[in-house]
């Protein structure tokens, strides 16, 4: 039995003198930092009493719990008041070289062409539309419809995000959802774009969507109130009340529905971390019931449809997933023919049908590569990319009938750039490419692909990016990222803001460290479950071979990661806080115990499969044995800067704050500790363009400061 004697009056006592740190910096040379009460709570688990002196953070509604992280804010402004001047000259380098007034490519759906546009000083976007000329081509002179301004329903929210996007078959409405508090809940709402009014249909904590073919039935996914977990799917006709359609009992999957490329279906997705299930609906017959393709545990597949035909990305004798095809009306395995075999050394990451072509993604040696099967021909050709490291992936061909690939492709000295594949010749036409205002010379950085051996003698793939000159004596700043979790890749990506950190002489590097599917699925395998320490060792052997091979040394190496990626932060500097200079720990999940017992939390119970049940001993133990929280020790920890937001549904704030408590608690050097808690938002931080550069360029400053750059 658990048991909480919270003393309330210490708690605010303690909160009351915490809250004035940040302002003491004007009375003393140095600010003090916060010091957090301690209640007591314990729980029994496994035979072992745990106790946890913070646990009273996780009421979020008690005004100490709003206090203590006032004062821990205020104590980092007090204590980051000198890098002021360099986080403002961030903001404005990065600020300068972005496009204020940008257009994104227009894309053909049906008879419009759809679009986004930023206006200079705006936060948001505005979704708009053209209707296509004769020809079918985009034209500029066509009257713009402007079917959202995400500026005005943003006006007077502290944050704003819209998630789902969808217009009726017959181009009339416009289906669409809204976030107001970066807890990643949206409210559905339906807008008729020829009057711009909303109609009286909404729904909450709406996570996916779809239209019927008759543009007056909707189709949602909503998620349960307390878990967020995607557990049902309603059918609603426009002026009607929901009916729900399928409620998914099993905790560890969760529901998501769309239309197929075609048009001809709707799709209902049941996932778990190792099974899935689809589910089809005749799009023209939205009254009748979906068809079940089955479920088996272990067995993971999505489907693509085309005239007749079903196309299965399957697991089934192939762990890194192979290609057949099936009757739509007999798609039982019996009838499988195949059209991919599977290779170990090589994952399929996506599929794409048209009507003359199909396009397989794949992923082979930490490199994604795209490849074009036309039927007529019934040949193969292969989309060449040039860097040595970089991401392509498609950009969101919607029409079944093209015989164009829409992709977009970056590297770590390129970027964004969207272009087109002429999916019959092959022949690429580059439709846009990120400005950089103010000049960007891609000549004068170099990205390379290198390969560091773990303990236990598994090749982990890195990438790095710098500016050409820069030493390799080991006196170089270096920042190392990772993730390593969920089957997410790590991807060779370009960012307009690294620019500032290159120019000063940092080298950035990611690894792909197991715990992503990088390298395959094995690849995830060997990264989660009873194998998670994997990830934890792979990071810090990549760290060492950096400083081994002069790339940089203890001294001046600064490691960061977010959400499981901070787990990652909380994990490595427990195991190793030696070979670290600072670390930034981003939205943190470090707190694994507390949050994996209570399966009230959001995202809990489905992730059992990915970390463990922990009300199995054996997985209790392995996961009790490296969560961040439960590890911290009486020694010394590199600086470090822990930010969350208090909306976060992904990993509660509590977590980071608590962290930040204990670790204040424990550790024994004088190394600079910091929480800055974004009081407005969410997992992703905040939601407008400018107010996330500024959070970019505070975290930047921070860390230039850490390697003793000041300007």
């Amino acid at each position: 039995m658990s048991h909480q004697k919270t003393s309330i009056l210490l708690a605010s006592m303690v909160l009351a003198m915490s809250s004035q740190a940040g302002m003491a910096a004007s009375a003393t040379s140095t600010p003090i930092p916060p010091v957090a009460a301690k209640t007591a709570w314990s729980e029994t688990r496994h035979g072992e009493v745990v106790s946890d002196d913070y646990r009273w953070m996780h009421k979020k509604e008690q005004p100490e719990v709003i206090a203590h992280l006032n004062a821990e804010n205020a104590y980092t402004e007090a204590m980051t008041a000198d890098i002021k001047p360099l986080a403002d000259k961030l903001y404005a380098e990065i600020k300068g070289r972005m496009q204020e007034v940008d257009l994104s490519v227009p894309t053909r759906r049906g008879d419009y062409f759809y679009y986004t546009r930023f206006e200079a000083g705006k936060q948001y976007p505005i979704n708009a539309r053209r209707h296509a000329d004769t020809r079918m081509a985009y034209d500029e002179k066509a009257p713009e419809e402007i079917l959202l301004d995400q500026n005005a329903l943003a006006a007077g929210q502290k944050f704003f995000a819209v998630g789902a996007f969808a217009v009726s078959p017959d181009n009339s409405l416009l289906l669409y959802s809204t976030d107001t508090t970066g807890y990643r809940q949206y409210e559905m709402h339906v807008k008729d774009l020829k009057t711009g009014k909303l109609l009286a249909d909404s729904a909450p904590r709406v996570t996916t969507l779809a239209w019927a073919a008759d543009n007056k039935t909707i189709f949602f996914v909503q998620e349960d109130a307390t878990t967020k977990r995607s557990d049902r799917l309603f059918r609603l006709a426009l002026g009607s009340a929901p009916v729900e359609v399928y409620n998914e009992k099993v905790e560890q999957f969760s529901l998501g529905v769309g239309n197929t490329r075609d048009q001809k279906f709707i799709e209902l997705d049941i996932n778990a971390t190792d099974t899935s299930e689809v589910r089809l609906l005749a799009a023209d017959q939205p009254g009748a019931a979906f068809r079940s393709l089955g479920r088996s545990t272990g067995h993971r597949y999505s489907v693509e449809t085309r005239n007749d035909e079903l196309f299965i990305v399957t697991n089934k004798n192939a762990k890194n997933f192979r290609l057949v095809r099936a009757p739509l009306a007999h798609p039982e395995e019996k009838n499988w023919k195949e059209v991919v075999k599977h290779d170990k050394a090589v994952l399929i990451n996506n599929l794409e049908v048209f009507q003359d072509y199909m396009v397989v993604s794949e992923k082979t040696l930490a490199l994604t590569r795209m490849r074009i099967y036309d039927f007529k021909k019934k040949t193969w050709k292969s989309v060449k990319f040039d860097d040595p490291v970089y991401l392509a992936r498609s950009a969101g061909t919607p029409e079944f009938t093209s015989t164009r690939l829409r992709l977009s492709y970056q590297s770590p000295v390129t970027p964004p750039t969207t272009l087109d594949v002429d999916m019959g010749s092959g022949e690429r036409t580059v439709l846009k490419r990120q400005e950089v205002v103010g000049g960007y010379d891609a000549a004068r950085y170099e990205s390379r692909r290198l390969w560091a051996t773990a303990r236990d003698g598994v090749k982990v793939p890195l990438w790095a990016v710098y500016k050409k000159g820069v030493k390799f004596d080991g006196s170089a700043p270096l920042l190392l990222y990772s993730y390593g979790s969920y089957g997410i890749s790590t991807e060779a990506t370009f960012s307009v803001s690294r620019i500032s950190l290159l120019e000063r002489g940092v080298i950035y590097v990611q690894a792909h460290i197991r715990g992503g599917t990088d390298m395959g699925e094995a690849w995830h395998d060997d990264g989660m479950l009873m194998k998670k320490k994997n990830t934890f060792n792979d990071f810090i052997d990549s760290a060492e071979f950096l400083v081994k091979q002069k790339w940089t040394s203890p001294e001046h190496l600064i490691i960061q990661g977010g959400s499981a990626g901070g787990l990652l932060m909380g994990a490595v500097v427990n195991m190793r806080p030696d070979l670290f200079h600072a670390v930034h720990a981003a939205v943190p999940f470090v707190d694994v115990m507390n949050t994996m017992m209570d399966a009230t939390l959001p995202l809990t119970t489905g992730e059992y499969l990915e970390w463990g049940n922990p009300n199995e001993k054996a997985a209790y133990d392995y996961m009790r044995s490296y969560s961040p929280y439960d590890n911290i020790a009486r020694k010394a920890y590199p600086a470090m800067l822990v930010t969350t937001g208090l909306n976060d549904s992904q990993v509660m704030y509590w977590e980071p704050a608590k962290y930040v408590a204990k670790l204040r608690a424990y550790k024994t050097d004088s190394n600079m500790l910091l929480l800055k808690t974004n009081m407005g938002a969410g997992h992703g931080g905040a939601s407008g363009r400018f107010n996330a550069i500024q959070e970019s360029a505070f975290n930047m400053a921070w860390m230039l400061s850490q390697w003793g750059i000041k300007e």
